[in-house]
């Protein structure tokens, strides 16, 4: 028997309902809407080049439909709740649920009154309510009459209600939405014209009409029902429609993934993040082989990956129709081949912070302690990372064993790692604990050369809330090579608001006495603060770099003697 092969390409709905990621509906690429119900078994590892999809289309009573939206909801949390779309079928209902106990469809008697069926819109759960907000109403076939509503579904007692618009942004299609952690639901990005836009199918660069900036987003408070707007900051990603967002697994960041954009005149990316506690954005450091851009694609959180299904823009018969990020990494996302269920989605990255842009720094910043490769730590608020560097000698080494003597090749590949481990420590390339063994050339075990320790400070977030002195520390920023000052934040605040370069009071409780910091105090005290790290770091590279020559000086003096001895 063949293996199903599904002729999908996007405008599909993805869902994730105990284990399996059921596609329904979606287009092949041809403007031909298809009768599509499928999905793929995440309870076991599979690889992206031999996905085995398991096709329901015999117990599928859908008509053929494309851009509708899909949760998961209803009382048990474990129904398909399927609303609007496109469709050439004028008997096709508004709303469908799919049991996935019983793998059966029904349609659900709702009350309230609602006659819209919107289209290209995306659909949030939260609490069993399904959240609509905007989109198109195509009671004409290839046309969009844009509806700005917050149309809400409880999904538990089967109602229709609606949500206020009071501060809402202008309405849209095709844009990125994503539940928060604060049960707030972020809106970004989309299209707000009714008219087709036209775009490369390569770059997905828009070559004809328009897209929404993302320099701004939307969050709607499901609990007060009231709208608020952010502005973002940092690398900002071009205007974008189309695209995919998940929240990233810490609930700290939203990852958002392809979609057709403006051309901003140099060369874009396709993934970005956006640090949602300074609404910065930020390219992240992305390993593996990368992928061709999506457009009107699907998104989920699945375990550590953030799983992409279908789309336009890829070629099928090279790319997979499933992507996998490795997102559980903040540091560092991973593009893979291969889904391994057994790690769970609530695994977050213990190194340091995501590289986002930071702002600059404040000019009423407290006054900072000196602080060098020898310091300790002064209170219980912070934590101190060893970075062990060991080199290698040789075990049992005598003068009469010449095995494991290094080759010059060999010495210069040690020399080239050490320096590498020099750069990657100034930078801040290297995870905390982290024990990185270089190869070096044959020494005693007895010398002094053979382990460094060498201590970083590095912030620790406190789970309590005691007031505490908020001294800042050094974030290496890789993506743009600045140094940034972090300085403590408040936790219960979402957007940190820039402090008043003013005259400021510190209390340090630990000595019990109060501090009070002038604007020039502070300035100064940075000052001196940032010269002696770099004099600190910069003596500690001058003396690795000292001990490696010495190192290798006494291996090639060891060589000549051996030599002139034969």
């Amino acid at each position: 028997m063949k293996p199903f092969k599904p002729n999908l390409l996007y405008k599909h709905t993805a869902t994730l309902i105990d284990n399996k990621l059921y596609i329904l509906g979606g287009s092949d690429g041809k403007y031909i809407i298809e009768k599509n119900f499928f999905y793929l078994d995440v309870s076991v590892p599979f690889s992206t080049q031999n996905l085995l999809w398991k096709d329901l289309s015999i117990i599928d009573i859908l008509p053929p439909h494309e851009y509708a939206t899909s949760i998961i909801g209803g009382t048990n949390n474990d129904t398909l709740f399927l609303y609007g779309g496109i469709t050439y079928d004028q008997t096709m209902a508004l709303v469908y649920t799919f049991d996935s106990k019983s793998d059966s469809w029904s349609i659900p008697k709702i009350t309230g009154v609602n006659t819209i069926r919107k289209t290209t819109l995306t659909g949030i759960n939260h609490d069993g309510k399904m959240y609509l907000w905007s989109g198109c109403d195509n009671k004409v076939l290839d046309s969009c009459v844009f509806v700005n509503d917050m149309l809400i579904l409880d999904t538990i007692n089967l109602s229709w209600g609606k949500g206020s618009l009071v501060n809402a942004p202008t309405q849209r299609r095709n844009y990125g939405a994503t539940l928060l952690s604060n049960n707030n639901i972020i809106y970004m990005g989309g299209i707000d014209t009714i008219t087709y836009i036209s775009y490369n199918t390569k770059s997905l660069i828009i070559t004809q009409g328009s897209a929404l900036t993302l320099s701004e987003v939307y969050l709607y408070d499901t609990i007060n029902d009231n709208w608020s707007t952010k502005m973002t900051s940092g690398r900002i990603p071009s205007n974008r429609a189309g695209f995919s967002t998940v929240l990233g697994l810490d609930g700290q960041r939203i990852i958002i993934f392809g979609g057709v954009f403006v051309y901003p005149g140099y060369l874009d990316t396709t993934l970005y993040v956006l640090d949602l506690t300074n609404f910065s954005w930020y390219i992240p450091n992305v390993s593996g082989k990368i992928p061709s851009p999506r457009f009107r694609h699907q998104a989920n959180v699945i375990g550590k990956y953030m799983v992409i299904s279908f789309g336009s823009g890829y070629d099928k018969s090279i790319e997979s129709d499933i992507l996998l990020l490795d997102i559980s990494n903040n540091n560092e996302y991973v593009w893979t081949t291969t889904f391994d269920p057994s790690v769970p989605n609530n695994i977050i990255s213990t190194t340091s912070p995501s590289p986002s842009p930071s702002p600059s720094i404040s000019s009423s910043s407290p006054s900072l302690p000196s602080l060098s490769s020898s310091s300790q730590p002064t209170n219980n608020n912070y934590s101190w990372c060893n970075y062990v560097i060991t080199i290698h000698g040789n075990e049992g080494y005598n003068n009469h064993n010449q095995e494991g003597i290094l080759t010059s090749a060999e010495r210069d590949i040690g020399q080239k790692s050490m320096l590498t481990m020099l750069r990657n420590l100034v930078t801040n390339k290297t995870s905390r604990n982290e024990t990185m063994a270089i190869p070096a050339p044959v020494i005693n075990k007895n010398n002094n050369y053979e382990q460094e320790n060498i201590q970083i400070p590095k912030y620790e977030n406190s789970t309590n809330h005691e007031s505490v002195t908020p001294t800042p520390v050094i974030n290496r920023n890789n993506n743009y090579g600045q140094e940034i000052i972090q300085t403590h934040r408040d936790e219960n605040t979402i957007k940190y608001e820039p402090i008043i370069p003013a005259s400021v009071v510190n209390r340090n409780y630990d000595q019990g006495q109060e501090v009070i910091s002038t604007y020039n105090d502070n300035r100064l005290s940075l000052q001196v603060f940032k010269d002696e790290i770099f004099q600190a770091v910069k003596q500690e590279n001058q003396n690795l770099k000292n001990e490696i020559i010495q190192v290798v000086t006494r291996q090639e003096n060891y060589d000549v003697i051996r030599n002139n001895g034969r």
